[in-house]
């Protein structure tokens, strides 16, 4: 038997353990798609304790919770820190072959010298032993991420925002991570959702345009880009259940704008003819400015209406879509491409059932322009488990190119959330290494060395300009 999550934890040839600890183990982080807090790394306060630091916003942890039967004030109610910690102690060890029990014991073991499983009998052991790591040591945002080798961040940023804290953490002593801005313009791509008249009301506010018609819109939206990328921002991301792509004339765009802004109900089809055009002129400006556009396909969101008036959004409500893509997905990116306005892009879905079509579709509008300029993103937030990482890197590795994978993002709110990262480069090489052992792929060192440590970090800092 072997050791519990010992050094060669999945690691399970001798070329996987050379290609991990020589090559990839201590690679520095590029995290280009998160959720962290730039008030909070900027403030760098220190949590009370562990439950703070791991279960104040992981919807991901809240979920197994509730599938253990244990009451919502333990998740995002009024119990105590230690109750709650306890709690979670107990979900935990029935979370066998969830990436969840993984994560959780590389964060104790990394981050607070702690090599104990967590269950329901050692978890008050656990939570005082953390404590007291976290009373005596330095578990401050800014330190978490240094000592975590956290070069840049990209959090997840509205076109309204002001991007104060971005801006204060540039001149920061003694913190050696861009802490860079996202563009994420959802809020006034939806018009079918309630107070979206109330956002564009603040867009016009924020951006000084005045906004009376849909090309109001794009003005603002732009005029926003600009800002963004003067504070260092060089991604965009757009999230949908589906792509949106459906054309109309002026005429009828301006139309369901009006009842848009006026309050009214407007079906889907009627917000994706308002999306399309808006779309594609903000593709344009990536593409001008040299942005990358990640799009996320697949989240069915807020599922649960009754939690959803108690607790609200991003709350461990949500779930796998299973809408058609590859149609309007291809012919968004064909409007862009066909006037050679195409933006480096980054394609992440939520169902498996989309990887081949990612895989393929990668191939349809590559270009010179950047290595691998269309890139299928890694297995993300429901895909984020070892089945899922695997699944999209052979599929990358079948159809596309796996040595220029930008390779992993966290997608997390967490500080301690960068054990993710070991997690995914484990099982990178493993993949690798098995390729080699079983004689699928030369044995060149050389050649391993810079696949491994492009798909770690290098990768992503060429793709996205952060040299």
């Amino acid at each position: 038997m072997k050791c519990f999550m010992d050094k060669d934890f999945l690691l399970d040839t001798q070329t996987a353990e050379k290609l991990f600890h020589e090559y990839a183990e201590n690679m520095p982080i590029c995290d280009y798609h998160c959720h962290l807090s730039p008030k909070e790394i900027y403030e760098n306060k220190p949590p009370q304790n562990i439950t703070e630091l791991w279960l104040s916003g992981d919807h991901y942890k809240w979920r197994a919770m509730r599938s253990c039967g244990i009451d919502e004030k333990y998740c995002t109610g009024d119990a105590t820190a230690k109750e709650k910690f306890e709690k979670f102690g107990y979900a935990l060890q029935y979370c066998i072959g969830n990436p969840l029990y993984h994560w959780a014991h590389i964060e104790l073991q990394r981050y607070f010298g702690i090599d104990t499983p967590l269950n329901a009998k050692t978890a008050g052991e656990i939570f005082d032993r953390a404590n007291e790591a976290i009373e005596k040591g330095d578990f401050r945002p800014q330190s978490l991420i240094t000592k975590s080798n956290v070069k840049v961040v990209c959090t997840t940023d509205d076109p309204i925002d002001d991007l104060k804290y971005h801006k204060l953490l540039k001149d920061v002593s003694d913190f050696d991570c861009k802490v860079l801005p996202s563009f994420r313009p959802d809020k006034a791509l939806n018009a079918h959702l309630d107070g979206f008249a109330d956002y564009i009301n603040t867009l016009s506010e924020v951006s000084g345009v005045e906004i009376k018609d849909y090309k109001d819109v794009i003005t603002a939206l732009l005029n926003r880009v600009d800002y963004f990328h003067s504070v260092g921002c060089r991604i965009s991301d757009q999230a949908f259940d589906y792509p949106p792509y459906a054309v109309a004339d002026d005429e009828e765009i301006e139309e369901i704008f009006s009842r848009a802004m006026n309050g009214e109900k407007i079906s889907l089809c009627d917000c994706d003819k308002y999306r399309t055009p808006i779309l594609i002129a903000l593709g344009k400006k990536y593409h001008e400015l040299d942005w990358a556009m990640e799009i996320h396909i697949g989240a069915m969101r807020n599922n649960n209406t009754l939690m959803f008036n108690k607790i609200g959004a991003d709350t461990g409500f949500d779930s796998v879509g299973d809408c058609e893509i590859a149609q309007p997905l291809s012919r968004f990116l064909d409007a862009l491409n066909k006037d050679d306005k195409l933006p480096k892009t980054i394609l992440f879905n939520l169902n498996d059932k989309d990887n081949t079509v990612l895989g393929t579709m990668l191939g349809n509008f590559q270009s010179a322009d950047a290595e691998s300029k269309i890139q299928f993103g890694p297995a993300w937030w429901f895909l984020d488990t070892m089945d899922g990482m695997i699944n999209q890197m052979k599929t990358l590795g079948n159809l596309g190119v796996l040595g220029k994978f930008v390779g992993m993002e966290t997608d997390s709110r967490s500080f301690t959330s960068y054990g993710r990262h070991e997690y995914f480069r484990r099982i990178m090489c493993a993949l690798i290494g098995r390729w080699v052992e079983d004689g699928w792929y030369a044995y060149d060192e050389g050649i391993l060395k810079e696949i491994v440590q492009g798909i770690s970090y290098y990768n992503a800092i060429k793709y996205f300009n952060f040299e």
